[in-house]
């Protein structure tokens, strides 16, 4: 099949050998306890991403990083460690048969029981943006999604953006955008009332998530799409190459990227935006003393 394992899972064992359901959750407590694990209930208890009585849909891709979120959040519900209900969500775009039986055959695999739903978006965003249609596609999935959990009765949509996503994301916008913003935990819906989007891998390494995905012989989906697949590479593969170089010389970059997002020094930057407002630093210098 073309087109199938995700960037950085080249080192799948045979398909035919992959572990059992229950060895793959049993390494999620043990192999995995330091870097997955803790790092999931870190991003949850730090940022209150699930709370007593929610209902949460976890959107499933077929990705290395959304089957691994869904084995996190029946771990969460198993430990009990808050009341909370959940629907695994996975939308079809337009996959070719053999992605679509992937994907199924990797959630039945796993015990993930999805409700899939189809659509045509890969079809639509190649018609409409057909230069670039990604950021389309990303736009129509989510407000897909956000109608489904909506659906289904559930208060937040969990995605499985992780933290090399949300540092990405960071010298993204700072290079090619001109602003200092982030991927955040958690936000609300601008366009579907009483939904909020939640990112509990937030704090885990995509290192760690490939480590588990190939040691336990999943075989994830990368986007599938036919159309992005005849494009050149992606802005966001351009961050990743340049991350990896700029390790090689500053130690820890990735690190000191991440924690910049939470340590922003509001005296020390010519201007800002807050709710729509733009504010300039000379708006209050002559308040200072």
């Amino acid at each position: 099949m073309d087109n199938i394992s995700g960037k950085g899972c080249e080192q799948l064992i045979p398909f035919s050998e992959r572990k059992s359901c229950e060895e793959i959750e049993r390494s999620i407590i043990t192999k995995y306890r330091k870097t997955i694990w803790k790092n999931f209930i870190k991003s949850i208890r730090e940022f209150d991403l699930v709370e007593a009585g929610d209902k949460v849909a976890v959107a499933i891709s077929g990705g290395k990083d959304s089957l691994l979120m869904a084995k996190l959040f029946q771990e969460l519900k198993r430990h009990k460690k808050v009341e909370f209900d959940v629907e695994f969500i996975a939308m079809d775009p337009g996959y070719h048969k053999s992605i679509r039986e992937l994907l199924m055959d990797n959630c039945n695999h796993l015990n993930i029981p999805i409700h899939i739903f189809d659509s045509e978006i890969f079809k639509i965003a190649d018609k409409i943006a057909k230069d670039y249609p990604c950021y389309m596609c990303a736009k129509m999935r989510r407000g897909a999604l956000y109608n489904k959990a909506q659906e289904l009765g559930c208060n937040k949509l969990a995605l499985g953006h992780h933290y090399n996503d949300v540092i990405e994301t960071t010298l993204l916008n700072l290079l090619y955008t001109g602003n200092f913003s982030t991927m955040l935990p958690k936000l609300k819906s601008s366009n579907f009332a009483g939904l909020e989007l939640i990112r509990p891998l937030y704090h885990i390494e995509e290192s760690s998530i490939i480590g588990f995905t190939e040691s336990n012989g999943i075989w994830p989906l990368n986007c599938a799409c036919m159309v992005a697949a005849k494009k050149t590479g992606t802005k966001r593969h351009e961050m990743k190459d340049l991350i990896m170089n700029l390790k090689e010389n500053i130690k820890n970059v990735d690190k000191s990227i991440f924690r910049a997002t939470q340590n922003v020094n509001m005296d020390g930057i010519l201007g800002w935006k807050k709710e729509g407002e733009s504010y300039s630093y000379l708006d209050f210098y002559d308040e200072e003393e």
